[in-house]
Protein backbone atom coordinates (compact mmCIF):
# COMPACT_ATOMS: atom_id res chain seq x y z
CA UNK A 1 0.00 0.00 0.00
CA UNK A 2 1.51 3.09 -1.20
CA UNK A 3 0.58 6.93 -2.03
CA UNK A 4 0.41 7.86 -5.70
CA UNK A 5 -1.57 11.07 -7.28
CA UNK A 6 -5.33 11.16 -7.58
CA UNK A 7 -6.72 10.26 -10.31
CA UNK A 8 -7.74 12.82 -13.44
CA UNK A 9 -11.29 13.34 -13.84
CA UNK A 10 -12.14 13.65 -17.58
CA UNK A 11 -15.27 14.67 -19.22
CA UNK A 12 -18.25 12.41 -19.01
CA UNK A 13 -16.71 10.72 -15.60
CA UNK A 14 -17.51 10.56 -12.12
CA UNK A 15 -15.10 10.72 -9.27
CA UNK A 16 -15.60 7.86 -6.95
CA UNK A 17 -14.67 7.64 -3.04
CA UNK A 18 -13.92 4.20 -2.88
CA UNK A 19 -15.39 2.11 0.55
CA UNK A 20 -14.55 -1.41 -1.38
CA UNK A 21 -13.30 -2.94 -3.84
CA UNK A 22 -13.46 -6.70 -4.94
CA UNK A 23 -11.06 -9.10 -6.03
CA UNK A 24 -11.07 -11.52 -9.26
CA UNK A 25 -8.66 -13.47 -10.57
CA UNK A 26 -7.24 -11.00 -13.45
CA UNK A 27 -6.26 -9.54 -10.54
CA UNK A 28 -4.09 -12.60 -10.13
CA UNK A 29 -3.05 -12.47 -13.48
CA UNK A 30 -2.20 -9.20 -13.60
CA UNK A 31 0.15 -8.87 -10.40
CA UNK A 32 2.07 -11.77 -12.22
CA UNK A 33 2.46 -9.63 -15.74
CA UNK A 34 0.29 -11.84 -17.51
CA UNK A 35 -2.85 -9.10 -17.95
CA UNK A 36 -2.01 -5.98 -18.42
CA UNK A 37 -4.17 -2.71 -18.28
CA UNK A 38 -5.59 -2.02 -21.29
CA UNK A 39 -3.85 1.41 -23.00
CA UNK A 40 -4.98 4.49 -20.91
CA UNK A 41 -6.19 2.34 -17.67
CA UNK A 42 -4.85 2.59 -14.78
CA UNK A 43 -2.18 0.67 -13.60
CA UNK A 44 -3.58 -0.39 -10.25
CA UNK A 45 -4.90 -3.32 -9.60
CA UNK A 46 -9.07 -3.50 -9.28
CA UNK A 47 -12.08 -4.15 -11.72
CA UNK A 48 -14.84 -3.39 -9.73
CA UNK A 49 -16.04 -1.29 -6.96
CA UNK A 50 -18.48 1.01 -4.80
CA UNK A 51 -18.66 4.13 -3.51
CA UNK A 52 -20.35 7.46 -3.48
CA UNK A 53 -19.91 10.21 -6.15
CA UNK A 54 -17.26 12.60 -5.00
CA UNK A 55 -17.59 14.79 -7.91
CA UNK A 56 -19.08 14.60 -11.51
CA UNK A 57 -17.46 15.38 -14.81
CA UNK A 58 -18.88 17.56 -17.67
CA UNK A 59 -21.32 16.48 -19.58
CA UNK A 60 -22.43 13.85 -16.83
CA UNK A 61 -26.30 14.12 -16.25
CA UNK A 62 -28.60 11.74 -14.08
CA UNK A 63 -25.27 11.92 -10.91
CA UNK A 64 -25.01 14.31 -8.53
CA UNK A 65 -21.63 13.99 -5.61
CA UNK A 66 -23.41 11.68 -2.18
CA UNK A 67 -24.96 9.26 -4.84
CA UNK A 68 -23.78 5.21 -4.05
CA UNK A 69 -22.33 3.94 -7.12
CA UNK A 70 -20.93 0.02 -8.30
CA UNK A 71 -18.80 1.00 -11.60
CA UNK A 72 -16.97 -1.84 -14.05
CA UNK A 73 -13.56 -0.30 -14.00
CA UNK A 74 -10.10 -1.26 -16.77
CA UNK A 75 -8.60 -0.76 -13.58
CA UNK A 76 -7.79 1.27 -10.43
CA UNK A 77 -10.29 -0.35 -7.75
CA UNK A 78 -8.04 -0.91 -5.30
CA UNK A 79 -7.21 2.59 -4.05
CA UNK A 80 -9.29 5.24 -2.43
CA UNK A 81 -10.58 7.24 -5.81
CA UNK A 82 -11.06 5.75 -9.28
CA UNK A 83 -12.46 7.95 -12.22
CA UNK A 84 -14.74 6.03 -14.04
CA UNK A 85 -16.97 6.48 -17.40
CA UNK A 86 -20.67 7.59 -16.63
CA UNK A 87 -22.20 4.40 -18.49
CA UNK A 88 -20.06 2.14 -16.83
CA UNK A 89 -21.32 3.13 -12.83
CA UNK A 90 -24.99 1.89 -11.68
CA UNK A 91 -26.70 2.53 -8.41
CA UNK A 92 -26.39 0.53 -5.64
CA UNK A 93 -29.96 -0.46 -4.24
CA UNK A 94 -30.74 0.88 -0.99
CA UNK A 95 -31.01 -3.35 0.57
CA UNK A 96 -27.03 -3.63 -0.43
CA UNK A 97 -24.04 -2.70 1.47
CA UNK A 98 -21.06 -0.72 -0.20
CA UNK A 99 -19.08 -4.21 0.26
CA UNK A 100 -22.04 -5.86 -1.09
CA UNK A 101 -22.24 -3.58 -4.05
CA UNK A 102 -18.99 -3.57 -4.68
CA UNK A 103 -18.85 -7.54 -5.51
CA UNK A 104 -21.62 -7.17 -8.02
CA UNK A 105 -20.32 -5.25 -11.22
CA UNK A 106 -17.59 -7.79 -12.96
CA UNK A 107 -19.28 -10.44 -12.69
CA UNK A 108 -22.60 -10.15 -13.30
CA UNK A 109 -22.12 -8.19 -16.28
CA UNK A 110 -20.27 -10.70 -17.17
CA UNK A 111 -22.39 -13.40 -17.16
CA UNK A 112 -25.17 -10.95 -18.59
CA UNK A 113 -22.72 -10.81 -21.65
CA UNK A 114 -21.82 -14.11 -21.62
CA UNK A 115 -24.90 -16.59 -20.84
CA UNK A 116 -27.57 -14.16 -22.25
CA UNK A 117 -25.96 -11.84 -24.53
CA UNK A 118 -23.51 -14.16 -26.50
CA UNK A 119 -24.69 -17.40 -25.29
CA UNK A 120 -28.45 -16.47 -26.02
CA UNK A 121 -29.74 -18.61 -23.05
CA UNK A 122 -33.71 -18.44 -23.27
CA UNK A 123 -36.29 -19.06 -20.56
CA UNK A 124 -36.89 -22.70 -20.37
CA UNK A 125 -33.00 -23.64 -21.53
CA UNK A 126 -29.86 -25.39 -20.08
CA UNK A 127 -26.90 -23.79 -18.78
CA UNK A 128 -23.49 -25.61 -17.38
CA UNK A 129 -21.72 -23.21 -15.98
CA UNK A 130 -17.88 -24.01 -14.57
CA UNK A 131 -16.68 -22.90 -10.94
CA UNK A 132 -20.24 -22.57 -9.23
CA UNK A 133 -18.65 -21.77 -6.13
CA UNK A 134 -16.96 -18.42 -8.24
CA UNK A 135 -17.79 -15.08 -8.21
CA UNK A 136 -19.06 -15.95 -12.10
CA UNK A 137 -20.44 -19.69 -10.61
CA UNK A 138 -22.62 -17.40 -7.97
CA UNK A 139 -23.94 -15.06 -10.03
CA UNK A 140 -24.61 -17.05 -12.88
CA UNK A 141 -26.69 -19.65 -10.68
CA UNK A 142 -28.89 -16.43 -9.82
CA UNK A 143 -29.52 -14.91 -13.02
CA UNK A 144 -29.78 -18.42 -15.10
CA UNK A 145 -32.58 -19.08 -12.24
CA UNK A 146 -34.36 -15.88 -12.88
CA UNK A 147 -34.39 -15.80 -16.33
CA UNK A 148 -36.70 -19.01 -15.99
CA UNK A 149 -33.65 -21.32 -17.38
CA UNK A 150 -31.87 -24.36 -15.96
CA UNK A 151 -28.30 -24.57 -14.52
CA UNK A 152 -25.31 -27.16 -13.83
CA UNK A 153 -22.60 -26.20 -12.27
CA UNK A 154 -19.28 -27.99 -11.51
CA UNK A 155 -17.47 -27.51 -8.39
CA UNK A 156 -14.50 -28.90 -6.44
CA UNK A 157 -15.85 -30.34 -3.24
CA UNK A 158 -19.18 -31.99 -2.29
CA UNK A 159 -19.43 -28.83 0.02
CA UNK A 160 -19.23 -26.31 -2.41
CA UNK A 161 -21.59 -28.31 -4.77
CA UNK A 162 -23.86 -28.32 -1.69
CA UNK A 163 -23.63 -24.49 -1.45
CA UNK A 164 -24.18 -24.03 -4.89
CA UNK A 165 -28.00 -25.97 -4.81
CA UNK A 166 -28.71 -24.24 -1.63
CA UNK A 167 -28.04 -20.68 -3.29
CA UNK A 168 -30.17 -22.32 -6.51
CA UNK A 169 -28.38 -24.41 -8.68
CA UNK A 170 -30.59 -26.55 -10.28
CA UNK A 171 -27.44 -29.40 -10.31
CA UNK A 172 -23.77 -29.39 -9.74
CA UNK A 173 -21.48 -32.16 -10.12
CA UNK A 174 -17.84 -32.55 -8.12
CA UNK A 175 -15.68 -32.47 -10.84
CA UNK A 176 -12.67 -33.67 -8.92
CA UNK A 177 -14.95 -37.22 -9.11
CA UNK A 178 -17.52 -37.09 -11.66
CA UNK A 179 -18.08 -36.66 -15.34
CA UNK A 180 -19.98 -33.36 -16.47
CA UNK A 181 -20.63 -34.30 -19.92
CA UNK A 182 -22.61 -37.06 -18.72
CA UNK A 183 -23.92 -35.14 -16.36
CA UNK A 184 -24.77 -32.65 -18.66
CA UNK A 185 -27.08 -34.25 -20.93
CA UNK A 186 -28.59 -36.95 -18.18
CA UNK A 187 -29.58 -33.31 -16.63
CA UNK A 188 -31.19 -32.27 -20.09
CA UNK A 189 -33.30 -35.04 -20.76
CA UNK A 190 -30.40 -36.36 -23.05
CA UNK A 191 -30.25 -33.40 -25.56
CA UNK A 192 -27.16 -31.32 -24.25
CA UNK A 193 -27.32 -27.68 -22.58
CA UNK A 194 -27.86 -24.83 -24.48
CA UNK A 195 -24.72 -22.76 -23.07
CA UNK A 196 -21.62 -23.36 -21.60
CA UNK A 197 -19.98 -20.76 -19.69
CA UNK A 198 -15.92 -21.34 -19.47
CA UNK A 199 -13.07 -20.10 -17.89
CA UNK A 200 -10.96 -23.59 -17.51
CA UNK A 201 -10.02 -23.55 -21.07
CA UNK A 202 -7.74 -26.50 -23.18
CA UNK A 203 -8.49 -29.35 -20.68
CA UNK A 204 -12.60 -28.79 -20.68
CA UNK A 205 -12.64 -28.34 -24.38
CA UNK A 206 -13.35 -31.89 -25.81
CA UNK A 207 -15.88 -32.49 -23.02
CA UNK A 208 -17.65 -28.81 -22.96
CA UNK A 209 -18.27 -29.78 -26.89
CA UNK A 210 -19.80 -33.28 -25.93
CA UNK A 211 -22.43 -31.49 -23.02
CA UNK A 212 -23.63 -29.20 -25.74
CA UNK A 213 -27.24 -29.49 -27.54
CA UNK A 214 -27.41 -29.35 -31.62
CA UNK A 215 -26.70 -25.61 -31.84
CA UNK A 216 -25.08 -24.78 -28.57
CA UNK A 217 -22.74 -22.02 -27.75
CA UNK A 218 -19.00 -22.46 -25.82
CA UNK A 219 -18.44 -18.92 -24.37
CA UNK A 220 -15.42 -19.36 -23.28
CA UNK A 221 -14.00 -16.69 -20.63
CA UNK A 222 -10.67 -17.46 -19.14
CA UNK A 223 -7.92 -20.36 -20.08
CA UNK A 224 -6.82 -21.52 -15.96
CA UNK A 225 -5.60 -24.88 -17.67
CA UNK A 226 -4.42 -24.25 -20.63
CA UNK A 227 -4.63 -22.50 -24.05
CA UNK A 228 -3.79 -25.31 -26.44
CA UNK A 229 -6.04 -27.77 -27.71
CA UNK A 230 -7.01 -30.17 -30.75
CA UNK A 231 -10.61 -31.04 -31.29
CA UNK A 232 -12.55 -32.84 -34.49
CA UNK A 233 -13.77 -29.78 -36.30
CA UNK A 234 -16.55 -31.90 -38.13
CA UNK A 235 -18.38 -31.91 -34.52
CA UNK A 236 -18.93 -28.58 -34.99
CA UNK A 237 -20.43 -28.86 -38.32
CA UNK A 238 -22.69 -31.73 -38.03
CA UNK A 239 -24.36 -30.43 -34.63
CA UNK A 240 -23.77 -26.54 -35.62
CA UNK A 241 -21.66 -25.50 -32.57
CA UNK A 242 -20.88 -22.51 -31.71
CA UNK A 243 -16.96 -21.28 -29.91
CA UNK A 244 -16.84 -17.79 -28.99
CA UNK A 245 -14.05 -16.25 -26.98
CA UNK A 246 -15.08 -13.24 -24.81
CA UNK A 247 -13.46 -10.73 -22.59
CA UNK A 248 -15.22 -7.83 -20.64
CA UNK A 249 -12.06 -6.15 -19.87
CA UNK A 250 -10.78 -4.34 -23.24
CA UNK A 251 -14.36 -3.47 -25.06
CA UNK A 252 -14.89 -0.35 -25.14
CA UNK A 253 -16.64 2.19 -23.12
CA UNK A 254 -19.33 2.17 -25.58
CA UNK A 255 -19.64 -1.34 -25.41
CA UNK A 256 -19.59 -1.54 -21.53
CA UNK A 257 -22.13 1.27 -21.83
CA UNK A 258 -24.49 -0.80 -23.88
CA UNK A 259 -23.94 -3.70 -21.72
CA UNK A 260 -24.34 -1.90 -18.50
CA UNK A 261 -27.48 -0.80 -20.00
CA UNK A 262 -28.71 -3.99 -20.83
CA UNK A 263 -28.25 -5.73 -17.94
CA UNK A 264 -30.39 -3.11 -15.76
CA UNK A 265 -33.21 -2.90 -18.10
CA UNK A 266 -33.18 -7.23 -17.88
CA UNK A 267 -32.40 -7.61 -14.37
CA UNK A 268 -32.28 -4.17 -12.30
CA UNK A 269 -35.60 -5.24 -10.85
CA UNK A 270 -34.64 -8.36 -9.66
CA UNK A 271 -31.72 -6.74 -8.21
CA UNK A 272 -33.77 -4.21 -6.77
CA UNK A 273 -35.85 -6.39 -4.68
CA UNK A 274 -33.35 -8.50 -3.60
CA UNK A 275 -33.62 -11.70 -5.96
CA UNK A 276 -29.96 -11.38 -7.02
CA UNK A 277 -27.47 -10.56 -4.58
CA UNK A 278 -23.89 -10.72 -4.14
CA UNK A 279 -22.52 -13.89 -2.35
CA UNK A 280 -19.47 -12.39 0.09
CA UNK A 281 -17.27 -15.38 1.49
CA UNK A 282 -15.43 -12.39 3.02
CA UNK A 283 -14.35 -8.84 3.98
CA UNK A 284 -10.20 -8.26 4.39
CA UNK A 285 -8.98 -4.58 4.78
CA UNK A 286 -6.91 -3.25 1.79
CA UNK A 287 -3.66 -3.98 3.26
CA UNK A 288 -4.14 -7.73 3.49
CA UNK A 289 -4.63 -7.57 -0.19
CA UNK A 290 -2.10 -10.09 -0.60
CA UNK A 291 -3.88 -12.60 1.58
CA UNK A 292 -6.86 -12.21 -0.47
CA UNK A 293 -4.55 -13.21 -3.42
CA UNK A 294 -4.00 -16.15 -1.71
CA UNK A 295 -7.66 -17.31 -1.24
CA UNK A 296 -8.47 -16.53 -4.60
CA UNK A 297 -4.91 -18.75 -5.97
CA UNK A 298 -5.97 -21.31 -3.57
CA UNK A 299 -9.99 -21.43 -4.12
CA UNK A 300 -10.68 -21.04 -0.45
CA UNK A 301 -13.37 -18.78 -0.92
CA UNK A 302 -17.30 -19.23 -1.96
CA UNK A 303 -18.32 -16.40 -3.63
CA UNK A 304 -16.32 -12.97 -3.60
CA UNK A 305 -13.61 -11.76 -1.73
CA UNK A 306 -13.74 -7.87 -0.82
CA UNK A 307 -10.89 -5.19 0.31
CA UNK A 308 -12.25 -2.55 2.97
CA UNK A 309 -10.56 1.03 2.16
CA UNK A 310 -9.70 2.21 5.37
Amino acid sequence: VGEVAAPVLGPGELRLRVAAAAVNRADLLQRQGLYPPPPGASPVLGLECAGTVAEVGAGVTGWKPGDRAMALLAGGGYAEEVVVPAPCAMPVPARLSLEEAAAIPEVFLTVFLNVFQLGGLESGGFALVHGGGSGIGTAAIQMVREAGAKVLVTAGSDEKCRRCLELGADAAVNYRTGDFAAEARAFSGGRGVDVVLDSIGAPYLAKNLASLAVGGRLVLIGLMGGAKAEIGLGELLVRRLSLIGSTLRSRSTAEKGAIVAGFLGRFGSALEAGRLRAVVDRVLPLAEAPAAHRVLKASEHFGKVVLRMA
